[in-house]
């Protein structure tokens, strides 16, 4: 996803940097080399937590602690000041992730998804899986920070800051990915439409959350783009056959209603 990226961002970075060229400093390229390897680490956390439990789950809980910390280090480390509302939805946030984390009284209708996996088709998701989304959300928070404050306080455009993200990316992972080659080539021939096709969206979806925070404050931002925990928690249903989905339903729903109360407040 990320060599995919590099190759077709590449001539719309080359575009924006000759119409407008940036004025680079040492700490600009600090925090384009830095988002590299928050997003690595976001993303590879984020696989390990697909591997322990089911997507349905384990994504809001990512998402949501991510959206949570994000806000709440906007409060403490850039100093904006939230209001009731935005209390109440950081108060809605920590219900859903508890609500999605807590072990079920009964296991789920299935006993395993397409997908496979140790949480597959289960009502409960396992320890390990929350742990792995709890760091994911944590890389979440840290990168959202350290990137509104390169385009803002340092001044790095978004498309370049989201550009670097994908390139860090693909340097840092390309390494492991020729490690097994085998599996390289097999991944490309079975899978090279989804990941041309989040080589696309990914990168877009982060680079217009780059220009939102150059001009609105965090706390709103980053809960905001996480309303997508509803529609994790709908195609873990509907394409890996993942159980508990009223229980997930209602955990995510208090996320997003969680999120909206933070961006409004």
């Amino acid at each position: 996803m990320s060599a995919a990226a590099t190759v077709l961002y590449a001539p719309v970075l080359a575009v924006s940097l000759i119409t407008s060229p940036p004025q680079l400093t040492a700490r600009s390229w600090l925090f384009l080399i830095g988002t590299g390897v928050l997003q690595a680490g976001y993303f590879l956390f984020l696989q390990r937590s697909y591997r322990a439990g089911d997507l349905s789950a384990v994504y809001p809980i990512g998402r949501g602690t991510g959206a949570l910390l994000a806000a709440v280090a906007g409060i403490v480390i850039l100093g904006e000041r939230p209001g009731p509302a935005t209390l109440a939805g950081i108060a809605l946030l920590i219900g859903g992730v508890i609500v999605l984390g807590a072990p079920s009284r009964r296991p789920g209708p299935g006993t395993g998804s397409r997908a496979g996996g140790p949480g597959a088709a289960g009502t409960s998701i396992s320890p390990a899986a929350i742990g792995f989304a709890l760091v994911t959300g944590l890389f979440i928070a840290t990168y959202t920070i350290w990137d509104k404050v390169a385009v803002t306080t340092v001044g790095n455009p978004p498309l370049l800051q989201g550009y670097a993200a994908v390139l860090g990316m693909a340097v840092m992972l390309t390494p492991a990915a020729l490690a097994d080659r085998a599996r390289l080539r097999q991944t490309w021939h079975h899978y090279r439409r989804q990941a041309v096709g989040a080589g696309v969206l990914s990168p877009l979806a982060y680079i217009l959350v780059l220009v939102a925070m150059t001009f609105t404050a965090v706390a709103a931002v980053a809960p905001a783009r996480e309303i997508s925990v509803l529609f994790g928690v709908l195609l873990g249903r509907r394409l890996l056959g993942e159980g508990g989905l009223a229980r997930r339903l209602a955990g995510a729903a208090a996320i997003v209603c969680g999120i909206i109360a933070v961006a409004a407040g």
